[in-house]
């Protein structure tokens, strides 16, 4: 996908920490920290899909639920259109709301299954108290038709939808407000594969139509090539690599992104391609390792990786690893 340029960018993550306090087993003992996003930064630009991959646990839905703080930060900043959303009152944050919202993983429990589908797509409108009665049926009905789906559906409950209407049906009512930015949080992952490919091409039509920013969480490697213009890999927490699609696919540096992309099946039988098998054990996030968080599994690993930890550093193409390969 070709590559989005603008001045300034939309999102800006400055060293963005969530921590979790959880009970200790221990009687007595003091709580545990559970750091599921760890000092990340990086930025998105308008117009433009961040695909974010990682391995199940590794802080993805989490980092995608505190940038719209549905989850409040531990420390770290966050700034949208240069306006830092850390810093804002609850009721700026409720009107900037019209322009960020989130597209959920599961598309059922996001509905309340005592509404019909006109009543949760108005509602957003309604709550902001945009437009008359009138002209909100009347959007209800565009947006229906804009996902797919037909004006008798307004009338219709959740349960009696299919997955994918239901998924059609979240992102028409995401789509209620003058939207600019959308998480879509593993959007198609309780999907069928047929229903994923459906719901994949409706999100890159809307974004063409409408001109939206996509930051798309997903451990689908296969969906977030194909929707993706930048590529940001999550471990434990951090971001281990971060580039342009077509380069970070062609060529990883990090030896996890190498792993990662080694599970992918080859494109052609004929293909003979080298899967790589991690060895060792996955460290808690509550007791992370000195060093790099990667060092317990890296085939590669030398004792300044279970010292120091390596930062996100490059033009272009970012990896955080000391023995990546120096870009030019």
């Amino acid at each position: 996908m070709p590559e989005v340029e603008t001045a300034e960018p939309m999102l800006r993550v400055e060293r963005l920490t969530k921590t979790f306090r959880i009970k200790s087993a221990a009687l007595f003992a003091p709580p545990m920290e559970l750091k599921a996003v760890n000092d990340v930064s990086f930025q998105v630009r308008e117009g433009e899909t961040l695909g974010i991959i990682g391995e199940s646990g590794c802080g993805k839905s989490t980092l995608g639920k505190t940038l719209l703080r549905l989850i409040e930060p531990t420390s770290g900043r966050i700034f949208y259109r240069n306006r830092s959303l850390t810093e804002l009152s609850r009721g700026e944050m409720k009107a900037l709301r019209k322009e960020l919202n989130i597209v959920s993983q599961d598309p059922y429990s996001s509905l309340d299954p005592r509404k019909t589908a006109g009543y949760l797509i108005e509602e957003p409108m309604t709550i902001h108290g945009i437009g008359t009665k009138k002209e909100r049926k009347e959007r209800v009905t565009e947006l229906l038709n804009m996902v797919g789906l037909d004006y008798y559906h307004a009338t219709r409950y959740p349960h009696e939808f299919s997955g994918g209407q239901r998924q059609r049906l979240n992102i028409a009512r995401a789509l209620a407000m003058n939207l600019k930015l959308i998480v879509c949080d593993e959007p198609v992952s309780a999907l069928d594969v047929s229903v994923q490919a459906q719901v994949v091409n409706l999100l890159c039509d809307l974004k063409k139509k409408l001109k939206l920013t996509y930051i798309f969480i997903s451990h689908d490697l296969s969906v977030v090539k194909y929707i993706s213009d930048r590529i940001a890999i999550m471990y434990l927490g951090k971001i281990v690599e971060l580039g342009d699609e077509a380069e970070i696919y062609a060529a990883p540096l990090h030896p996890y992104t190498e792993a990662l992309f080694s599970a992918i099946p080859p494109e052609s039988p004929f293909e003979e391609k080298r899967k790589i098998r991690l060895t060792g054990e996955v460290p808690s996030p509550m007791n992370l390792p000195r060093g790099c968080a990667f060092s317990t599994r890296c085939p590669r690993c030398e004792p300044r990786c279970r010292e120091e930890v390596p930062e996100l550093t490059g033009v272009g193409h970012e990896v955080a690893c000391f023995l990546a390969p120096v870009q030019p």
